[in-house]
C-alpha cells in the first residue's frame, strides 16, 4: 500500500492555556479531531554517520528530502509501520509512504533490501539508503491529535505536544526514556493545506496567540544535543 501526499506545512506555537480557544474554533467551523487508536506517534529518522542529512537541511535549501520509519502507539515486531520518504521544494512537502510490519521494514532498510510490494516508494527510499549510507539517527516521539473536516477536507490541522528523542536505543518496539524537546505547556500547531487559508482560520491563529516558527523535531534534537557527534545521554547542550 502507498500512499501519496503533496501540500504546504506551517508550524505555529501555541500554549495549553490559550489551546481551549483553539479548539473550540475549530469545533465551531465543523472541525472534530479524529482518533487513531494512540496518539502517540513515534518516528526512527535515518541518517548519515556524520549526519549530512539534517546538518543540510539546516541550511533550509530549496530542496531537501529525509527517510523515517513511522509507527503508532507501542508497537511490536508485528506490528504494522510506514516507511516514509519525505523531500519538500520551495516550499511545498512531498510525502510518499508504504506499510511493513516494523522488525520487516527495520531489517529491510538495513539489509538495503525491501519487498518487492514496497514500489516505487521502497524503491526510493533505498536509493537514499545507498547514496547516503543511511543509518538510524533518532527516534522522536511525541502525542498527536489531528482535526480534520469534511466540509473542508483541503485542511489538516495538527497539535504535537511532549515531543521528546533519543539517539539510543534506536529501535521503536523499545519503550525507552526519552529527552523533551519542548516545555510540557508547548504545542506545536501545523496547518497543512493547498497554501491558502480561509479567513476563518487566520483570525482564529490570531485570537488564540498562536506564533508562526520554524520548527524541525528532528533538527531540534541535533541542535540542542546531537551536533558533537556523541550519543544525547553524556553529551552538553549544544545551542
Amino acid at each position: 500500500m502507498e500512499e501519496s501526499f503533496a501540500r504546504v506545512e506551517v508550524k505555529y506555537m501555541l500554549t495549553s492555556a490559550r489551546l481551549p480557544v483553539f479548539e473550540a474554533g475549530l469545533r465551531s467551523h465543523g472541525f472534530c479531531c479524529r482518533d487513531f487508536g494512540s496518539p502517540l506517534v513515534q518516528s526512527l529518522y535515518y541518517d548519515s554517520p556524520d549526519r549530512l542529512l539534517i546538518r543540510s537541511s539546516l541550511e533550509r535549501p530549496a530542496y531537501k528530502e529525509k527517510l523515517r520509519l513511522r509507527a503508532y502507539g507501542q508497537p511490536g515486531a508485528a506490528s504494522m509501520s510506514f516507511v516514509e520518504v519525505k523531500k519538500k521544494y520551495r516550499g511545498v512537502v512531498y510525502k510518499r509512504r508504504t506499510a511493513l510490519p516494523l522488525e520487516e521494514a527495520a531489517r529491510g532498510l538495513q539489509e538495503r533490501l525491501l519487498p518487492a510490494e514496497t514500489g516505487q516508494v521502497g524503491r526510493e527510499a533505498l536509493w537514499m539508503v545507498r547514496r547516503w549510507n543511511l543509518v538510524p539517527s533518532a527516534v522522536i516521539a511525541y502525542n498527536r491529535s489531528a482535526w480534520f473536516s469534511s466540509l473542508e477536507p483541503e485542511i489538516r490541522i495538527t497539535l504535537d505536544r511532549n515531543i521528546s528523542f533519543r539517539d539510543y536505543d534506536l529501535d521503536l518496539s523499545l519503550p525507552s526514556e526519552n529527552i523533551p524537546l519542548i516545555l510540557p505547556d508547548q504545542r506545536i500547531l501545523e496547518i497543512k493545506t493547498g497554501g491558502v487559508y480561509p479567513r476563518w482560520l487566520a483570525e482564529l491563529l490570531q485570537a488564540a496567540g498562536a506564533k508562526r516558527i520554524h520548527f524541525s523535531k528532528y533538527g531540534t534534537a541535533y541542535q540542542r544535543y546531537m551536533c558533537f557527534g556523541t550519543h544525547s545521554k553524556g553529551a552538553i547542550h549544544c545551542a
